[in-house]
């Protein structure tokens, strides 16, 4: 009696996306594009001639039969991995590694240390997404998200990492053209404001007892790292977080003319489903992480005592 079989790579598709709870993460552990799965679930549904999931703008939700289909089909999966490498050929497992991180952290302080968790794990096929949303309103699922805390979310285990603080940064060039001794001299400066932090300046203003400072002028950008970028290229001063401009401040690139006040800051925490916690990819990575964030602190502290 013939087999009544579905497109394989469709039930593949379907199963990752299934399990997943995600078409975005279904794409990354089988290593083909959004595109691609989204392609084979709509091929499986019409060979089936039904929904396999209900789609809410970007969610997507499996029906009550698609979860009674992926329960019996997902052993079946596992079953042939067992079997294939039962018969010699270890079977492929899923070291990619998805994170969501802030866009200004992810830009000065994350990737350029990536390269030594890549020596270390180059088996990990990292994803990195850039988003300020709060976790709770992230669309997608993913493995570990990086934001500040320490903030308490059902469902999440949450460890800090890294510490920073806050205060005044400028460029060397700037300071040979306009002089800036005591926070009284910024009234001779451009200071420069990121829209979404709008407290930072009047903060430290009012920490420095100057809270009536009237600026020479004010130029404000919508991201922090373009804040930052503006400062190393002499256009004003920014209110810098020492873990994030560390490095500029090693090579020169941003001077900090005053040693306080330093504004306290949320500490870096990673936030992690407590499902995936004891994940090997996930452990390494925290641990990774756990270990710069520490590095970093350190360095911080000793260079701003």
């Amino acid at each position: 009696m013939k087999r009544v079989m579905p497109p394989l790579n469709a039930l593949r598709a379907f199963e990752a996306a299934g399990r997943l709870g995600s078409f975005k993460e279904a794409a990354a552990e089988l290593h083909v594009t959004h595109g691609a799965v989204s392609q084979q679930i709509r091929a499986l549904e019409e060979w089936l001639g039904a929904a396999l999931f209900e789609r809410h703008n970007r969610r997507v939700v499996l029906t009550a039969a698609a979860s009674v289909y992926l329960a019996q089909i997902t052993p079946l999966f596992e079953s042939l991995a067992q079997a294939t490498g039962h018969y010699g050929i270890p079977a492929p497992i899923s070291h990619s590694l998805s994170l969501n991180a802030p866009s200004t952290f992810a830009l000065r302080w994350l990737v350029p240390k990536l390269a030594s968790f890549r020596k270390a794990h180059p088996d990990i096929a990292l994803k990195i997404d850039t988003s300020n949303e709060p976790l709770e309103s992230l669309k997608d699922a993913y493995d570990i998200v990086i934001r500040g805390g320490p903030d308490t979310f059902y469902g999440y285990s949450m460890r800090p990492f890294l510490h920073e603080e806050r205060l005044p940064v400028c460029s060397p060039a700037l300071l040979q053209r306009i002089e800036l001794h005591e926070p009284a001299d910024l009234r001779r400066h451009t200071l420069l404001h990121t829209s979404s932090l709008p407290r930072l300046w009047p903060d430290w203003l009012a920490q420095a007892r100057m809270g009536e400072l009237q600026p020479a002028a004010t130029v404000t950008l919508d991201h922090f790292y373009l804040t930052l970028q503006a400062a190393v290229d002499g256009m004003g001063v920014a209110m810098g977080p020492t873990a994030l401009i560390a490095d500029d401040l090693a090579a020169g690139r941003l001077v900090a003319p005053f040693e306080g006040p330093r504004l306290p800051s949320r500490s870096y925490c990673t936030y992690v489903r407590d499902e995936g916690a004891e994940q090997p990819r996930i452990a390494l990575f925290l641990e990774w992480i756990e270990h710069e964030g520490a590095h970093a602190t350190r360095s911080t502290r000793k260079d701003f005592p």
